[in-house]
């Protein structure tokens, strides 16, 4: 070993600052650039755009909104295995035509507990059964509003329940729910027992979000963050959501891919891994892993990440991606590239398309939003929303966080605790992020994710150019205050 080769031999680690995108010949116009792309084997997004599964910024909140609009939330495991799967849960509760995992209660629950129940499901009515599930009422939030907290549920329920069974249409169901001016629509089967619920909020929202990402039952896509080595965690959420991915700093790691193997005989959902930062990590992963459904890459390039400060170990985004997508075509395994970490803003998002990604996963983009779980607080004038890594002390001080980082690290923090400035919406952070992808599409002459990979070319910019790249020789107004 000469130690002087190993900077002779070294890589370039290039990073979204050092390239940029350019222009090609084009015939189309931004506005008919297809952003679609899969998130996983088998789930195709409508925008190419996930949330991280950080605890400041995906929970239920963030991950409905998300895929009402065509992208994929990842819930965070930071919590109990049980905040998790109700986290799931109410995604898949939120627009589903047939709810199937109804909240009922017994005819003995006091208005004081049907108030709690309300508050704690977030939802305005139940179905009142029995024993054996059989259906012999209904409570809403009219019924209790005013009511003495002592009473019982069989002392104001509605007692003659319209309903309807499994086999209903949606059209036949719009008109039940108007003829007999109701909210709630019970399902049944020839016993009476509740078999599931339809809404006429749910209905309702189905036309509002025609972009919306959902699966063959009609319920918001969903995906889930978990531990290699927590299977039972891994098992419970399989019920419930589309997707799995592996939340670990460094996934090519012996005991991790050993976990993985007994994970996959055990779950049906997709399942992404990750996260890696170079070809031999793909490599592996594509070679040992049988039945994996995606690779998530990136190694400390996250806003709010000193993995690479504090070990100096680390594999920038860019570099990442283009590692795992060469590793990805070269064995012809057609698994999507996740491209975790560092992104600002749509043209980063392009740039790591044009090196084979997929799709991108953003943590500090989407922790701005009004969806996202963090504190908003008031600044100098300004709004912002509290953002923290997974690595850092606020997060580990939960001990759910603490097996994502090695044994050796976990007496160090990996990340830092801040604010990002609040950006309102989910929805108007998607329509800023498609219309600008969109356009960096059409500089580059390609209509489809799949042709960027093709087609899209780049270029090196040195420290000084980047510079140039920005605003410059100009005194620009202070932002307004949000």
């Amino acid at each position: 070993m000469v130690f002087r080769d190993k900077f002779k031999n070294a890589d370039h680690a290039l990073t979204f600052n050092d390239v940029i995108l350019l222009p090609g010949w084009t015939t189309i116009e931004p506005s008919e650039a297809l952003v679609s792309s899969n998130a996983s084997v088998n789930v195709k997004l409508n925008i190419p755009f996930l949330s991280s599964p950080m605890d400041t910024v995906t929970e239920s909140e963030m991950a409905i909104a998300l895929a009402r609009h065509g992208g994929l939330g990842v819930l965070h495991r930071n919590c109990s295995l049980d905040e998790e799967v109700e986290m799931a849960k109410s995604v898949k509760r939120a627009e589903a035509l047939i709810i199937r995992d109804v909240v009922t209660v017994d005819p003995d629950k006091t208005v004081e507990e049907l108030l709690r129940m309300m508050e704690e499901h977030k939802i305005h009515g139940f179905p009142v059964v029995e024993a054996n599930k059989k259906l012999v009422g209904i409570v809403t939030s009219r019924d209790i509003r005013l009511a003495d907290p002592k009473l019982k549920a069989r002392d104001v329920m509605t007692r003659e329940v319209v309903t309807a069974g499994e086999d209903i249409s949606l059209e036949e169901a719009k008109k039940i729910l108007h003829k007999h001016r109701i909210e709630k629509l019970p399902i049944v089967d020839e016993s009476f027992r509740v078999r599931g619920l339809i809404t006429m909020r749910d209905i309702t929202l189905k036309g509002t979000y025609p972009n919306a990402l959902r699966d063959d039952e009609g319920r918001l896509i969903c995906a889930a963050a978990i531990s290699p080595f927590d299977l039972a965690r891994a098992k419970s959420l399989d019920e419930y959501v589309d997707v799995l991915v592996t939340d670990v700093a460094h996934f090519h790691n012996k005991n991790c891919f050993d976990a993985t193997k007994k994970l996959l005989k055990e779950i049906s959902a997709d399942l992404i891994v990750g996260n890696i930062g170079t070809y031999e990590a793909a490599e592996d992963c594509i070679t040992k892993l049988d039945g994996i459904a995606g690779l998530r890459v990136g190694i400390g390039s996250g806003s709010i990440c000193t993995t690479s400060v504090v070990t100096r170990a680390g594999a920038p985004t860019l570099y990442a991606v283009a590692q795992a997508s060469d590793a990805v075509k070269e064995y012809g395994a057609n698994l999507p590239v996740i491209a975790d970490g560092g992104i600002r803003n749509p043209g980063d998002i392009a740039v790591a398309l044009s090196v084979g990604a997929s799709a991108a996963m953003m943590g500090n983009i989407f922790a701005g939003c009004t969806e996202s779980p963090g504190t908003l607080v008031a600044l100098e004038g300004r709004y912002y929303k509290e953002y923290y890594g997974m690595g850092s002390a606020a997060a580990r001080r939960k001990r759910f966080a603490q097996d994502r980082y090695s044994k050796p690290s976990k007496s160090i923090n990996e990340g830092v605790e801040g604010w990002v400035p609040y950006r309102g919406g989910v929805a108007d952070i998607v329509a800023e992020f498609v219309g600008g992808l969109q356009a960096a599409m059409g500089y580059a002459g390609t209509k489809t994710i799949p042709e960027m990979w093709e087609k899209a070319k780049l270029a090196f910019v040195t420290e000084k150019g980047s510079q140039e790249l920005l605003p410059h020789d100009v005194l620009l107004p202070r932002s307004k205050p949000s």
